[in-house]
Parts: C-alpha cells; sequence; structure tokens
C-alpha cells in the first residue's frame, strides 16, 4: 500500500524527490508513454519523509558500492508513516519521460550536462 516515490542518486548527492501517479500497474506503457503517468516534482510529502527517502537512496548507492546516476523506488505509506525501500535501480533510464532526467531538469541541471557529467564521470574511473 502507498504512495510509489523515487529518487535520482549522482554519486553522493540526492536530487530529488518525485512521486509516481499512474492509473492501474505502473507497466510498459504508463513508464514510456508520454501522458501515460504523472510525476509530480517535488513529492508533496512531510519534509522529513522528503529527507528520509533522500538519505536512504544515498546510503543504498553507498552500501551497494553504486557510482555515477542511481535511482531508488520507494513505497510510502500516509497512515503508518512507514518509508520501503523497493529497489536501487543502477541503469536509470534516460529517454525522454524517464525519471532521472526529469528530476536532474529539477535541479537545473539540462540534459546535455547530465550526459555531460555521465561521460566524465564515467571517463574518471577507466
Amino acid at each position: 500500500p502507498g504512495r510509489e516515490l523515487t529518487v535520482s542518486v549522482l554519486d553522493d548527492r540526492a536530487l530529488a524527490v518525485t512521486e509516481i501517479r499512474a492509473e492501474g500497474f505502473y507497466d510498459y506503457t504508463a513508464k514510456y508513454a508520454a501522458g501515460a503517468s504523472r510525476h509530480e516534482i517535488p513529492a508533496q510529502v512531510p519534509p522529513v519523509v522528503s529527507a528520509r527517502a533522500k538519505d536512504v537512496a544515498v546510503a543504498a548507492h553507498r552500501a551497494l558500492g553504486c557510482r555515477g546516476a542511481t535511482r531508488s523506488d520507494f513505497r510510502y505509506d500516509d497512515e503508518t508513516d512507514r518509508l520501503v525501500l523497493l529497489e536501487v535501480n543502477t541503469q536509470p533510464g534516460m529517454t525522454p519521460t524517464s525519471l532521472l532526467p526529469e528530476q536532474a531538469a529539477h535541479c537545473g541541471i539540462d540534459f546535455p550536462a547530465l550526459c555531460a557529467w555521465m561521460v566524465e564521470n564515467a571517463a574518471c574511473r577507466v
């Protein structure tokens, strides 16, 4: 139960908390068809929940030894104030409807700058 939230991380920086709202299941169509789901950014959750989601996303990124960009998905239950980490996506989408580029843009990082950061970040590790 609860709301679907997601947080993108670039190295050790959590970008934003987004709530995903889809009619029915969040399936392939809901993810990739323009207008099939709504992304509320920033998510309208209490500030303490937003901070907790960001902290957990960064902690999971570090604990798994991830580098570069990840996106962590959560469920948040308003009634119980319970936030549950579902998964860490180590290869987040980079399509026009993807959440990572949307969150980056919300934080002032446009798509070309995000791509440049990813290439530079990867090149530093070669």
